[in-house]
């Protein structure tokens, strides 16, 4: 089947780029699951959720249909990378405690996809999906930050992008009282990176918005900002702290 593929291009660059996931979040997720047998991470792309769940969880199935991602993905002994869409995944009935998804539910087909998680969870088997949205380091540098997410970039954004800017609340998770699911309230997780200057730079040129725009103009428009940030941020190798909205949904298998 077809998929949104807005980073095959860039994997390894998209994968040296991302900021981590926190690790409290990590553990949440391990004291809620019913056990600690298998998790099956879908959208895994360079593997980064993959590999922090595998040193909570005796097995891990990480999933994604780019092979150019899952070629990126860091190795290990407990993790089982294979090129498949979440929407098929090749697990067996009611085989996993945990399903989650590391910034990539937006892309999928959300019917197929919560049916897939259904058949594959054990009763009680926890559905977990997280994204990041907008970041924040300081004012000046936020404003040349939001030259090139907003001003620049700012069109060539996927429509997809508005599930997370909306925290994820505008996903039909199938919550409630007559769903497969009941919501699990996740606590508050704080993402933050420290970065220095360049670092930062690689993760604005990451963005699949800002891939978009030099495939349409031939340009990069984070080298417009480049300079200007470099003298907002002082020594451009001195670490500031980097700190995202972040967003997490969570249910359990009736």
């Amino acid at each position: 089947m077809t998929f949104k593929d807005h980073f095959s291009g860039h994997a390894s660059g998209y994968r040296d780029a991302r900021p981590l996931y926190p690790d409290a979040l990590f553990d949440w997720l391990a004291r809620e699951a019913p056990t600690r047998d298998l998790v099956w991470d879908a959208g895994c792309g360079n593997g980064q959720a993959s590999v922090a769940l595998a040193a909570r969880f005796a097995c891990v199935l990480a999933t994604d249909p780019s092979a150019q991602q899952i070629e990126n993905a860091e190795r290990k002994p407990n993790i089982d990378y294979r090129v498949e869409p979440a929407e098929q995944c090749s697990l067996p009935d009611a085989s996993a405690d945990l399903a989650t998804v590391a910034q990539a539910l937006h892309w999928f087909d959300f019917g197929r996809y919560f049916a897939e998680v259904a058949r594959v969870l054990k009763p009680r088997g926890v559905l977990a999906a997280w994204a990041y949205s907008d970041c924040r380091v300081a004012p000046a540098i936020d404003a040349l930050k939001n030259r090139v997410y907003v001003d620049l970039t700012g069109a060539y954004w996927p429509p997809e992008r508005d599930y997370v800017e909306a925290g994820y609340r505008t996903i039909p998770f199938p919550f409630g009282a007559d769903a497969a699911f009941e919501e699990i309230a996740a606590p508050s997780f704080e993402m933050r990176a420290d970065w220095n200057a360049h670092q930062f730079l690689g993760y604005l040129r990451s963005w699949s918005a800002t891939q978009r725009y030099i495939a349409a103009n031939g340009s990069d428009p984070v080298a417009t900002i480049e300079s200007e940030l470099l003298d907002a941020w002082g020594d451009p190798e001195e670490e500031r702290a980097v700190r995202w909205d972040f967003h997490v949904r969570a249910g359990r298998r009736r």
